[in-house]
C-alpha cells in the first residue's frame, strides 16, 4: 500500500496544533489528498478514453477486450438472423452458438445445421490468433446457410435484440478467451470474456421468455494441480494452475448461482485437449506441424525428474457428438422473466478420450505423417500454467449422454495433417 496508510483514520482525535511537526503533517496531508484526487481524475480520463467511440484505435492487446461489435439491426439484418435460426427438421431446436467462428464453434454449428436445427452464430473475430482463419471458417458456415453476427457477448443490447428476433430454445456458449500461457501477457482479456461475458449472456438468458437451456464450455484445466487420475467430475477443482483455469472454475460457480436463483438449465462441458481440422494455431499439434514443415526446432517439455508430459487428446468429431448429446438431453429452464418457478437441471461432464498420450509420441506421429524429421529442443516444463498430464474419466458422460469417443490420436492427426496441407498449400494462406 502507499504512504496513505500512515495517515490516522480519525485525525481529529490528535491534538496536532501543539505538535512541532504541524507544518510537515499538513504538507503530508495535502500531498496525500492531491495524489488521491490525481488518481481519481486519471481514472476518469482513462474510463472516458476507453469508452469513447471516437478515441484512437487501441493497442492490439487491449483491442481484444473491446466489444468489437459491428453495425447491426434493420429489416435486412433481422431477415438474415431469422433465416439462419429457422428450424427445418421436425422436433428440431433453435440454437444461438457463441464463438461460432472458433474451432469447436464452427464444427458444432455445422453439425447442428446438417441435422436440420436452426443455428445463429455470434463471434467478435478478435485477433488472439490469425483472424483470417476465423473468416475462412465463417465462409464455410455461410455456404451452409449459417449467419454469424459480428459482435461481443458483453454487448447486452445486441444479445437482447437477438432474443427479441428469435426465441432460441438453446444456447451453445463457446465464446471465451482461450489459452493457458497468454494469460500471463493479457490477464484482463480472460476476465472480460470468460467471467464478465458469461455473466452478460446469463443476464439476458434469465430475462428471456422462454428461457433457453444453456450448454457451455468449461475446461479440463479446472482440475489444476490434482494428482489423482483419471480426473472425475467429483474431484476437487480448487487448485487452478493458471488464470485461464481460474476463470473457467469461476464460470462453473457462476452457472450454479444462476441455476439456483433464476432456474436456468445449465450444462458445463470440460473439454480435454481438442484437436483436428480447422483447429487453433496456438495449440501444440498445430504449431508443431507448422514448424516441422519450416525446418524450425520445436520445444518439447518434460516434467520434473525427466517425467513425461501427456495429454488426453480428443478429436473434434468426438467433442461435437458430446456437445450435441448435451443439447439434446438438456431439460428446459424453469424460470420466466427473471423469476425461478422450480428447480432446474445443473450438470457438468468431462469430454475426453480417456487415453493420455505423451507429447513425444504426438511428435513422432506428426513426423511420420509429414515425412519430415523434427528438430527437437527438450526443456523443463515452465511454471506458466501448464500441467504435466490430463486424463478424463468419462463414465458420467457415457452414462448420461451416450458419449463414446472413437478416434485415436494417429487417425485424428492424419485427418488434421491432410486438412493443414490442403489449407496452407500453394502459398494461398500464410501460416504465420
Amino acid at each position: 500500500m502507499s504512504h496513505l496508510d500512515n495517515i490516522p483514520s480519525t485525525p481529529g482525535k490528535f491534538k496536532m496544533e501543539k505538535s512541532p511537526y504541524i507544518n510537515r503533517l499538513r504538507l503530508h496531508s495535502s500531498l496525500a489528498k492531491l495524489t488521491f484526487w490525481s488518481f481519481v481524475f486519471l481514472g476518469l480520463i482513462l474510463i472516458f478514453f476507453f469508452r469513447s467511440p471516437s478515441s484512437n484505435p487501441l493497442p492490439s492487446d487491449l483491442s481484444r477486450r473491446s466489444l468489437r461489435t459491428s453495425s447491426w439491426g434493420g429489416p435486412a439484418w433481422e431477415k438474415r438472423v431469422r433465416s439462419s435460426a429457422r428450424v427445418r427438421a421436425r422436433n428440431g431446436i433453435s440454437v444461438l452458438v457463441t464463438g461460432a467462428a472458433g474451432f469447436v464453434g464452427t464444427h458444432v454449428s455445422a453439425a447442428l445445421k446438417r441435422r436440420g436445427d436452426g443455428v445463429l452464430g455470434l463471434d467478435n473475430f478478435n485477433d488472439y490468433y490469425d483472424p483470417s482463419l476465423k473468416r475462412s471458417r465463417q465462409a464455410l458456415l455461410e455456404r451452409s446457410g449459417i449467419f454469424i453476427v459480428e459482435g461481443d457477448i458483453n454487448d447486452e443490447a445486441l444479445l437482447k435484440k437477438l432474443f427479441e428476433v428469435v426465441a432460441f430454445t438453446h444456447v451453445m456458449h463457446l465464446a471465451a478467451q482461450a489459452g493457458v500461457r497468454y494469460a500471463m501477457e493479457n490477464p484482463g482479456s480472460y476476465v472480460h470474456s470468460n467471467i464478465a461475458g458469461f455473466v452478460s449472456l446469463l443476464e439476458v438468458c434469465k430475462n428471456a421468455n422462454p428461457q433457453p437451456a444453456i450448454v457451455w464450455a468449461s475446461s479440463s484445466s479446472v482440475y489444476g494441480l490434482n494428482t489423482k487420475v483419471p480426473f472425475s467430475e467429483k474431484d476437487r477443482t480448487d487448485q487452478p494452475a493458471s488464470l485461464y483455469a481460474a476463470t473457467k472454475k469461476a464460470g462453473e460457480e457462476i452457472a450454479h448461482t444462476y441455476n439456483h436463483i433464476y432456474g436456468l438449465s445449465l450444462t458445463g462441458l470440460r473439454f480435454f485437449t481438442v484437436y483436428g481440422p480447422w483447429g487453433r494455431p496456438d495449440m501444440a499439434y498445430f504449431f508443431f506441424t507448422k514448424d516441422i514443415l519450416k525446418g524450425k526446432s520445436i520445444t518439447i517439455f518434460e516434467a520434473a525428474d525427466h517425467g513425461t508430459v501427456a495429454r488426453d487428446f480428443t478429436y473434434i468429431d468426438d467433442i461435437v457428438k458430446g456437445c450435441l448429446a448435451s443439447l439434446d438431453t438438456a431439460e428446459k429452464s424453469t424460470g420466466s422473466g427473471g423469476k425461478k418457478k422450480g428447480s432446474a437441471q445443473l450438470r457438468v461432464f468431462n469430454l475426453g478420450n480417456t487415453s493420455p498420450v505423451p507429447v513425444s509420441d504426438l511428435v513422432s506421429i506428426l513426423e511420420r505423417q509429414l515425412k519430415v524429421k523434427a528438430k527437437k529442443n527438450i526443456m523443463k516444463l515452465p511454471r506458466n500454467g501448464d500441467v504435466p498430464f490430463t486424463h478424463a474419466n468419462i463414465s458420467s458422460a457415457q452414462r448420461e449422454l451416450g458419449y463414446k469417443p472413437t478416434t485415436d490420436l494417429q487417425t485424428g492427426l492424419k485427418k488434421f495433417v491432410r486438412w493443414y496441407l490442403s489449407y496452407y498449400s500453394g502459398g494461398k494462406k500464410a501460416s504465420g
